[in-house]
């Protein structure tokens, strides 16, 4: 996938939506599945895994936009690598919790000043739920978990938000702060 498929893909995305329900394979002979997309006031995520065929494990990888004057306009990029059978669900005891945050990037929005004090970011994260999670809550913002499991989250705040893991009754099954880097929860006793 080069450079151009990727912004391509992101344009329509952001546009369309992802499709519903999430995509659970690789179809038409891409390299690429769009995992997740979120959109908070001018500022947007989207993510991918890359899986080639016969080839090392896969990838996951983050972009990130800023909205202005209409268009979305792409920012930049941060991905790592993909956990063994990246698009199989996982229970809270295999995970160790129910949510987990995995990578995250951060891109600046305002690279056009002319000093370089007073830059604006915009932040990304990219988590995985477990089986048991059906939505997260972002601030007032509610985000359905796809069957895969993997969820992006954007924002543009100084300070990151905090997630919470929905069951799907409403109850907060875990909460985690995007500000703090992530602790494994205790064992059971």
């Amino acid at each position: 996938m080069n450079d151009h498929e990727v912004r391509e893909e992101c344009m329509r995305l952001l546009r369309d939506g992802l499709p519903d329900p999430a995509p659970a394979a690789r179809d038409d002979g891409r390299d690429f599945l769009p995992l997740g997309l979120d959109m908070d006031g001018d500022v947007a995520v989207v993510t991918f895994l890359h899986q080639w065929a016969g080839a090392a494990p896969g990838f996951i990888e983050g972009w990130t936009f800023h909205r202005r004057d209409g268009e979305w306009m792409e920012l930049g990029g941060a991905g790592g690598s993909a956990p063994d059978e990246p698009l199989a669900r996982r229970s809270s005891g295999e995970m160790g919790r129910h949510l987990l945050k995995y990578g995250s990037g951060r891109t600046v929005r305002n690279a056009n000043r002319l000093l370089p004090w007073g830059a604006k970011w915009v932040n990304e994260a990219r988590l995985r739920a477990s089986a048991e999670v059906a939505r997260i809550r972002v601030g007032k913002r509610l985000l359905d978990v796809p069957a895969h499991g993997h969820v992006a989250v954007v924002w543009g705040a100084r300070r990151g938000p905090i997630v919470e893991a929905l069951a799907a009754d409403g109850s907060v099954l875990d909460a985690l702060d995007l500000d703090r880097p992530a602790v494994p929860a205790r064992p059971q006793l």
